[in-house]
């Protein structure tokens, strides 16, 4: 018979109340089984069962909590990540991991030394076109590449002063809100990079923080990875565009699991995570002396899957997919793209 694995979740703002409370109650033998919120009883609107706390203490104090989720500000990451491995927990923190790559390195230390597991919720690894793209470079569908662009996009020129997104605290701004999703993407397809060049802005009037980036990633052969972001782009440039040696892949659109979660959907209902045909991306190659070009039907995405493994990893039965060293990989990268930024130069990873 599988064991429960008993979940607090410090924080419930978007990202615990859209994410991940509505992933986990997916998961069989996850409990999600108290939320600390510390000005409200929201979460016990949706999930009667939840015993909702306004101290993190009394989640780190409870001795049948298996696993405790921080979906706090990224500046709070650290200390909450700490205390949580320090109580005896196992620990899930939402992207970006840390501020800082060696605050990064001594909680990767620190999960060893309890013997517990320590994660980062990089979602996107189980968005549908990037699974679907992940899958076409396994079958060698585009010959040797030549260029990669990753984009993310929208228009959104107004600050709001409310968001710590949007304010001058370290670990704000886009390149940690969203590079870091497209940086982890990249690793995972294409491993650590040779160089980093970096142009990055405040392009938004009064804006405090990041709102624009640019970052080329350089590896052997000269094939370079462009990862991009801007708040101001009324037309969005494709998500993904990759030419190789056989041929192309564009693709436009974005996941469309984030906004069913938005609706109060789950991995639960029917046919989650499945794009529409309007949104395929589309493919231009030669496959055994045959030309084709079409749309490519986008694998269905599956943010459940991210904690599937989670469970299963706690329990014995497989590998933890998303690896704090990994996490910790993406977090360094855009300290390099800051300091290429800083210095006007390409600097290299090491």
């Amino acid at each position: 018979m599988s064991k429960n694995i008993n979940v607090g979740l410090i924080g419930y703002g978007f990202s615990g109340r859209t994410f991940h409370a509505p992933v986990i109650t997916t998961i069989p033998h996850l409990k999600l089984k108290k939320v600390v919120q510390r000005n409200s009883m929201s979460a016990k609107e949706r999930y009667p069962s939840v015993e909702v706390v306004d101290n993190v203490q009394n989640v780190y104090l409870d001795k049948d909590i298996d696993l405790i989720v921080i979906t706090t500000p990224s500046t709070n990451h650290f200390k909450f990540i700490k205390e949580a491995l320090l109580a005896g927990k196992h620990v899930v923190v939402e992207k970006p991991f840390t501020p800082y790559s060696r605050e990064a390195d001594e909680l990767i230390d620190l999960a060893k030394e309890q013997g517990k597991m320590l994660s980062v919720f990089h979602n996107r690894r189980w968005d549908g076109d990037f699974l679907t793209i992940q899958e076409m470079l396994q079958n060698n569908m585009l010959g040797n590449l030549i260029e990669a662009e990753f984009r993310w996009e929208g228009f959104s020129p107004t600050i709001n002063p409310e968001s710590w997104r949007d304010s001058s605290a370290v670990g704000s701004g886009v390149l940690y809100d969203l590079g870091v999703h497209l940086l982890d993407q990249a690793l995972c397809l294409f491993g650590v990079p040779k160089t980093i060049k970096a142009d990055v802005r405040m392009v938004r009037d009064g804006a405090e923080t990041v709102d624009y980036f640019n970052l080329t990633l350089s590896y052997k052969d000269g094939f370079n990875v462009n990862v991009k972001s801007s708040m101001l782009a009324k037309e969005p440039g494709p998500r993904y565009t990759i030419h190789g040696s056989k041929g192309s892949f564009v693709k436009y659109g974005v996941d469309p699991q984030e906004e069913l979660l938005k609706k109060r959907k789950t991995p639960a209902s029917p046919d989650w995570g499945r794009e529409e045909k309007d949104k395929w991306g589309k493919l231009n190659t030669s496959v055994n002396n045959l030309h084709f070009v079409g749309l490519v039907e986008t694998i269905p995405g599956s943010y459940q899957s991210y904690y599937q493994n989670v469970y299963d990893h706690i329990s014995g039965l497989a590998d933890l997919i998303v690896k704090p060293e990994q996490a910790r990989m993406s977090v360094y990268l855009i300290e390099m793209a800051l300091k290429s930024h800083r210095e006007q130069r390409t600097v290299e990873v090491t």
